[in-house]
């Protein structure tokens, strides 16, 4: 009966023999001292060794001796000889081995150790060369990172485009401002003086014309024609640049502003205008853009809200760092989202516009039959404060 049993070891040694040298994996086995007891020819490829090279030698001086790096791995630290002194299993992602021609490669591996009834006899180790892979992902980290710089390199193109375009829109905003201003004052000072003189002109005729009627009709009724035509021109000078934002500044012409509107569209409405102790309104473009965009908001109620209440907000925070709000709500009949982001808004867009050059955000909430509510938030500068 011996016989058959060692005729059935060696068939089953012989098969696993088959099965390690037809994996596409290097495996090893180590004794308890990390000395090579079988090694498959996929292991003796990577490795560069023949068999009776690595048989009987330490594995860890032969292969992992050294860090990536060329430092000294010490043989207590090594994970592979944990197996069988711990008897800890271990997979390690990517460490390098190094080769019979003292080249290293990345490789994966994981050590198992050999057991029989609860004892420990070594370990057997699998690896695979993982230079490929790693290669590879070098190639996409780098392939990333150009792509990054790229798209790094093209935003700060776009970022520096949209802040020539912003300074440019601003300039040409500025320069408008300017013309207003002068066209304001032209017409004050030429067209009304005239028109002060038509008056009165008109009225040295009525105190003369006393027995003919029709005369003395007539030219009342040019003296009404002038005091409307006089109204008018308050009416564009004050549209062109309201005198009040540069005689009692910014605060003084969102107040006035506000109760203009309310008394013009006959809404109900709620008005508070709180500005903290020791802030100084802003002046010059930043006094001009808060102003415009107010009378933007002020102008889109009025032209397509169809509200009947309306709540105004006008609030500046305490020094050092102070900061304008500006909330405006209203019942009306709201809008959609899309409306809002239409690019052809040009309104929305020249609110959004002036308060981004100046560091301010302004943003909007509505819904179709949910009203509306603008707010503005902008920083000013310490300055002012």
């Amino acid at each position: 009966m011996p016989a058959p049993a060692a005729a059935d070891t060696d068939k089953l040694a012989e098969r696993h023999s088959l099965l390690l040298d037809s994996l596409g994996e290097g495996i090893f086995g180590i004794d308890l001292q990390g000395c090579c007891t079988f090694v498959n020819p996929a292991a003796l490829h990577m490795l560069g060794y023949r068999t009776e090279m690595v048989l009987g030698r330490n594995m860890h001086e032969l292969v992992h001796h050294s860090h990536a790096d060329g430092r000294h791995y010490a043989e207590c630290d090594c994970p592979i000889f944990n197996a069988f002194r711990r008897g800890e299993a271990c997979r390690i992602d990517d460490e390098v081995l190094w080769r019979a021609d003292r080249t290293p490669f990345h490789a994966e591996y994981a050590s198992h150790p050999i057991l029989d009834q609860g004892r420990v006899l070594g370990a057997v180790v699998s690896f695979i060369d993982i230079g490929e892979r790693k290669r590879a992902e070098t190639l996409l980290r780098r392939s990333h990172d150009e792509l990054e710089a790229r798209v790094a390199a093209r935003t700060r193109q776009l970022s520096d485009a949209l802040a020539r375009l912003r300074d440019r829109a601003n300039h040409a905003e500025a320069v408008r401002e300017q013309e207003r201003r002068r066209i304001a004052r032209e017409i004050h000072d030429e067209l009304g003086s005239l028109l002060v003189a038509l008056k009165m002109d008109t009225d040295w005729l009525a105190r003369r014309l006393p027995d003919a009627p029709a005369l003395h009709a007539k030219t009342q009724g040019m003296g009404r024609l002038i005091d409307s035509a006089v109204l008018n021109l308050g009416r564009i000078i004050t549209d062109l640049r309201p005198s009040i934002l540069d005689h009692q500044g910014l605060w003084a012409a969102l107040e006035w502003q506000a109760q203009e509107f309310i008394e013009a569209s006959e809404l109900r409405a709620e008005l508070k205008v709180h500005v903290a102790a020791g802030v100084p309104p802003p002046e010059g473009g930043l006094a001009i853009a808060v102003f415009r965009i107010f009378q933007e908001i002020l102008s889109n109620v009025a032209r397509h809200a169809q509200a009947r209440q309306l709540w105004v907000r006008i609030t500046v925070d305490d020094p050092p760092s102070p900061v304008l709000y500006l909330d405006v709500r209203d019942d009306g009949i709201g809008a959609s989202a899309d409306r809002l982001d239409d690019p052809r808004s040009y309104g929305v867009l020249g609110m959004h516009e002036r308060a981004t050059h100046f560091g301010g955000h302004v943003s909007i909430d509505s819904a179709p039959g949910q009203g509306t509510r603008v707010r503005l938030v902008m920083p000013l500068p310490e300055a002012c404060a």
